[in-house]
């Protein structure tokens, strides 16, 4: 039974990751200091004897007994919210723990898929995003050290492939959402949810003009899963290129809620991206795959989850999103 190692396993991604990977036959640890994760992710795979959890910090020392195979780096705060609360520590785990986790995969000879983001191209000029793109990014701005955490983080595991013969994979993840998602991380699709379900207006930014595309969860674990067993060690895009503007997805949301609140409208915060598109033609042809769950398919089933979750959970819900990466 293969081995591997997903930092930030308790997460919205990393526990969508544990199920697949689980799945598939493998022996999975789980490893989160649980700052934005949450065990309720996780709690259902702990009966399991081919899955462990370590809590700890991978800002730290990394030590896993035995043999590795895998190494699934996920681990980092990854919306708006987080980057204006921990930001030392959103820089930290990009750098430091990234550099541990190169480090492991080593010693361990085990290949590493680090998960790196649609940020690194900043407020992007050119559209759809390709690969190629360098980006248009603000290193000293509120959302640089995301930003700039996810370019160290692309940068320090090309050396290590260049320079240790390390195998690598870096997946630039877009936008993603489904269940599990955080309902208090200041992200468009929880603040938009919880504002028609609890009736108040939903609030946009800007002009809502500026767009994003936004991938199902099990559309782009699929994505991580063909990445990890490819052959190939540059950056890909995995996102969905359906492309709407956040004005019309707050009136998505409100049909599908069937709500008749308003959408209020605020500035814009610094530096948020005016578009967001991925161009998936690597992932089409290298890994033959491209998103399969439409957004109303998505939309719904996200739905579905955020009205199960208790009244204590939607009382930490904000009454409004920060930005949407």
């Amino acid at each position: 039974m293969k081995r591997i190692l997903i930092t930030g396993g308790a997460g919205f991604l990393g526990s969508h990751l544990c199920d697949r990977f689980i799945k598939e036959g493998y022996h999975v640890i789980a490893m989160d200091n649980l700052i934005t994760g949450d065990m309720r992710n996780i709690e259902h795979l702990f009966k399991l004897k081919q899955f462990e959890f370590y809590h700890h910090d991978i800002t730290r020392f990394i030590h896993i007994p035995g043999e590795l195979d895998y190494i699934l780096h996920f681990a980092s705060p990854a919306s708006p919210i987080d980057y204006l609360k921990i930001p030392i520590q959103t820089l930290k785990v990009g750098a430091m723990g990234t550099h541990n986790c190169l480090g492991l995969a080593k010693e361990k000879n085990a290949r590493i898929l680090v998960a790196s983001t649609s940020e690194v191209y900043g407020d992007p000029l050119v559209h759809p995003q390709p690969e190629e793109y360098w980006g248009n990014v603000n290193p000293v701005g509120p959302r640089g050290v995301y930003d700039e955490a996810k370019r160290y983080l692309e940068s320090i595991t090309m050396a290590y492939h260049n320079f240790h013969g390390l195998e690598t994979r870096i997946i630039r993840i877009f936008n993603t959402y489904g269940p599990r998602m955080r309902l208090n991380d200041g992200r468009a699709l929880p603040a938009f949810i919880g504002q028609a379900l609890r009736g108040e207006d939903l609030t946009v930014f800007g002009d809502g003009a500026q767009t994003r595309s936004f991938c199902y969860v099990d559309d782009l674990v699929e994505g991580i899963y063909r990445l990890l067993l490819s052959d190939y060690h540059l950056p890909v895009n995995v996102g969905n290129p359906d492309e709407i503007s956040l004005k019309d997805f707050a009136e998505e949301v409100l049909a599908l809620t069937g709500n008749k609140v308003k959408i209020v409208y605020k500035p814009l915060p610094a530096d948020d991206p005016k578009q967001r598109k991925p161009d998936i033609s690597k992932a089409r042809a290298l890994l033959d795959w491209e998103p399969k769950v439409g957004r109303r398919e998505g939309l719904a089933k996200t739905y579905d989850y955020f009205k199960t979750l208790s009244s204590e959970e939607w009382s930490r819900q904000p009454k409004e999103f920060v930005s949407m990466k």
